[in-house]
């Protein structure tokens, strides 16, 4: 037998002195791996799974049974796959599971691996795995899936034997949901899959170090307290790992206690209502000219599950530069990777803040609370003065911003909102009106394009079966993004998952044109997608040889094959009436083509490695350059004098 490289041969399996054949466990039922996977599965709990199947899983599909359960999803691609099982897990707040198969099957779901990696998702991915005595062999379809995903997952593991099965099982369930949140991939070899075992529940988990800290130690808490009874300017700013911990009552608690405004990031969208005057809404390159200006003007910055992101930060050195730093994280690794903090909070953050709201509540008694008045009128200020806007198309199409806040206008205040990755994503987070916790499904940190659709079904799928479907889900998306994975329409009709899709189709890709015409001199290399021309700017239609437009694809047709329901929008009245349709519709997936203007753009904008100072609110404005104060507030906020 060859030998397997070093990372193949990494393994969650203990060190044993016999061989495999030798061992003589008897104790519980008989079955093969494949039998033993199904079955650890159940006893998890696990109530959906999404997958496609291929050679190297087949013994684990032949056990799939209509008498199994947990329900498979069968999606079209193990990408798909991936992301549908990250949509179903922000949407119910359980793990996702995607069963694919070895090779290409296992390289395909990467992408949505280091997807939910970035995005601290908690997720379980098994895949298919060539024989143990053909590992390293370079049999057909094998790839080091191990290898590949040690970076890009929370943890791997290579099951070599049927009895390890539900222990390794029982371990990738628990690492992927406690601690932060993350994928967890399984490498299941053919050898164990096939191989007999003695099955029982439930199993001891083999798990040294694995010991995620939730709670706060020393005495953090009550230096944490005393740098609020000194601040004058302080801001909460809330990262995904809040809305992982499901800390939007806390973080509102603590809010409301300390007076101190709210901003989050793109991930923590909805973790307070958008109504709370206190939410200043999203900071960082696309955010709100309140959110950024007043991290740039704090003194003091409470990072609550957040991990100080290059699109939120500009450039580091220049980030909050007069703020101390609170920094709340369970994750150990991101407290001080980009900046360092004056108080340091290893834990989960709806515990700390649960911790943390009696010591400043403590504090208060004996200090008094700063007064936030001046720090209020200047956030005020900004609010009033620059409040998010768009311009009005100039070729007589439909302002893409204005698509997504009738939307969201027209929509069940219940609605899960997905997004794919582009310009149409950064108008969703800035007008999308959100009043609930886990309203919101994007891909953050990796921006994959492509993601949109098939984390619709998985959040779909969730709805269905956590919220008996009574939260409808809307995907908005750009004509880009949608391409990369239109082929689970059909897996969308098939499994009945009522997916509203919004497709804002300006006919290019958005984003990267916005950046060609901003730093690449207009210069609009290979971002015109031709797929709706004939209604673009130019007005014109693309064939020369007839008068029929050039729609390639036409989304209408491409949604009626697949048994889905196509409307297309060219006006705001048509508009309106396409989405009060699309709402009285449950049975299927409904896909609006809302053809808008492809010279858009979204602001604000900070230029990437620029200093959020920088930041532009519209061609020629820049409301806070050169330490510029908010309107009507003047160089000195008042604050010293309240010293």
């Amino acid at each position: 037998m060859a030998l397997p490289t070093p990372l193949q041969a990494f393994s969650g399996v203990p060190k044993i002195n016999a061989a495999p054949d030798q061992q003589t466990i008897v104790d519980g039922e008989k079955m093969t791996g494949a039998q033993a996977l199904v079955r650890s599965l159940e006893d998890l709990g696990v109530e959906d799974v999404f997958g496609i199947p291929g050679g190297a899983i087949l013994p684990v599909y032949h056990e799939i049974k209509d008498n199994t359960k947990f329900r498979f999803v069968l999606m079209r691609h193990e990408q798909a796959a991936g992301h549908a099982a990250e949509g179903y897990a922000l949407a119910t707040g359980k793990v996702g599971v995607c069963i694919v198969t070895s090779g290409p099957g296992a390289t395909n779901v990467v992408t949505a691996i280091a997807d939910a990696n970035m995005d601290s998702v908690p997720m379980v991915v098994i895949t298919g795995q060539v024989g143990v005595q053909a590992i390293g062999t370079d049999a057909f379809q094998e790839a080091d899936i191990v290898g590949i995903t040690y970076p890009v997952s929370k943890h791997s593991f290579l099951v070599t034997r049927a009895q390890d099965i539900p222990r390794v099982l029982s371990e990738a369930y628990y690492i992927a949901n406690t601690g932060r949140p993350g994928p967890v991939v399984v490498d299941l070899t053919k050898t164990a899959q096939t191989g007999d075992m003695y099955y029982s529940w439930p199993q001891r988990m083999i798990l040294p170090g694995y010991n995620p800290t939730t709670k706060a130690h020393g005495r953090v808490l009550s230096d944490a307290a005393k740098l609020f009874s000194q601040s004058y300017r302080p801001v909460l700013y809330v990262g995904g790992g809040a809305a992982r911990s499901n800390a939007g009552a806390q973080v509102k608690a603590l809010a409301d206690l300390t007076g101190a405004p709210v901003v989050t990031t793109l991930p923590a969208r909805g973790i307070i209502p958008d109504s709370d005057p206190k939410n200043l809404g999203m900071l960082g390159m696309h955010g709100t000219i309140a959110a950024t200006g007043a991290v740039q003007r704090a003194d003091l910055l409470v990072a609550i599950g957040a991990r100080f992101d290059d699109r939120v930060t500009g450039k580091l050195d220049a980030f909050a530069p007069t703020a101390r730093v609170i920094h709340i994280d369970i994750d150990p690794a991101e407290i001080g990777k980009n900046r360092q903090p004056d108080v340091p909070i290893v834990g989960d953050a709806a515990t700390v803040l649960d911790d943390l709201i009696p010591e400043i509540q403590r504090t208060q008694a004996i200090q008094g609370k700063p007064n936030l008045a001046p720090w209020w009128k200047a956030i005020d200020g900004w609010r009033e003065e620059y409040p998010m806007t768009w311009d009005e198309p100039t070729d007589g199409s439909m302002a893409p911003q204005w698509v997504i806040k009738k939307l969201s206008e027209m929509a069940d205040p219940s609605t899960i909102w997905v997004t794919g990755v582009g310009q149409h994503q950064m108008w969703a987070s800035q007008f999308i009106d959100f009043e609930n916790q886990h309203a919101w499904i994007s891909s953050g940190g990796l921006g994959t394009m492509g993601y949109g659709l098939p984390a619709a079904i998985g959040a779909s799928v969730g709805s269905a079966r956590e919220f008996e479907g009574k939260k409808p889900v809307w995907l908005i998306d750009g004509d880009g993004s949608f391409q990369m994975t239109s082929e689970e329409l059909a897996a969308a009709f098939l499994d009945h998952a009522p997916v509203k899709i919004a497709i804002l189709n300006n006919s290019v890709y958005g984003m990267v044109r916005q950046w060609q015409t901003l730093f690449y001199e207009h210069h609009y290399s290979q971002t015109n997608l031709l797929d709706g021309e004939a209604h673009g700017a130019d007005g014109a239609a693309a064939l020369v040889d007839g008068d029929a437009p050039l729609e390639v694809p036409d989304f209408i047709k491409l949604a009626e094959a697949y048994g889905c329901v196509g409307i297309r929008a060219f006006t705001e009245e048509e508009a309106i009436a396409a989405i009060e349709k699309a709402n009285q519709i449950n049975d299927r997936p409904v896909l609006i083509d809302f053809r808008v203007w492809k010279d858009a753009m979204v602001w604000p904008m900070v230029a990437a490695g620029t200093s959020n100072d920088e930041v532009t609110y519209k061609p020629g404005v820049k409301p806070l350059a050169g330490g510029a104060p908010a309107p009507g507030t003047g160089p000195d906020d008042g604050a010293a004098n309240e010293r």
